[in-house]
């Protein structure tokens, strides 16, 4: 399955698979930006991002794992 920005429960879910031991709430921005583009799956443009989308994947990623 292909990713893209939209995709913030599956994109949480994958993350928590790469990274199980990785506190969401610890993470930069920047940082999860680049997780995030550096997943296998992903495959949407970079730059396309922005604060609210990342917010999104963070709070969901949060939200699963406590």
């Amino acid at each position: 399955m292909k990713l893209t920005w939209r995709d913030n429960e599956e994109i949480a879910w994958a993350l928590m698979e790469k990274y199980p031991d990785q506190d969401p709430l610890k993470l930069s921005f920047p940082k999860l930006h680049k997780m995030v583009t550096e997943l296998e799956e992903f495959e949407d443009k970079p730059d396309a991002s922005n604060e609210k989308i990342l917010e999104n994947i963070q709070m969901t990623w949060y939200e699963e794992v406590k």
